[in-house]
């Protein structure tokens, strides 16, 4: 649950930011997505269903002054969830499915906004 995790080449990441309502902490949402992630990783982390792993992260309240260029927005209390899948294409038809609705849902009951965007992998590597 906690180990490290091997993204292929060639895989898609989707980037999910949670911005929680006004007042609602982290531990309010743990429960159900917790749950949604469960679901996703039991259902759909298969060959047919293409999930190959995910993240969760909480916005820490730190910009970076020397990777940002620009202004630096703001930002609300969110949460990131990042998500590996063989394609993009089985991404959607998981999120279109009944059973991963039902747990997205519970976890909206607390947003005020969500946006799911996606990445093709360019490069990887790793400390040599």
């Amino acid at each position: 649950m906690f180990g490290p995790i091997t993204i292929p080449f060639g895989s898609v990441m989707l980037f999910n930011v949670v911005k929680l309502k006004d007042g609602v902490e982290l531990s309010d949402v743990e429960l159900a997505m917790g749950e949604m992630c469960n679901v996703v990783k039991n259902t759909y982390g298969n060959e047919a269903g293409g999930f190959i792993a995910g993240q969760v992260f909480r916005f820490s309240g730190f910009i970076s002054d020397e990777g940002s260029v620009g202004e630096s927005p703001a930002e609300e209390d969110h949460v990131a969830i990042v998500t590996y899948w063989q394609s993009f294409d089985q991404h959607e038809r998981s999120h279109a499915d009944s059973t991963f609705k039902e747990k997205f849902s519970a976890l909206l009951d607390y947003c005020s906004k969500t946006y799911e965007i996606g990445y093709e992998m360019m490069w990887q590597g790793g400390a040599e």
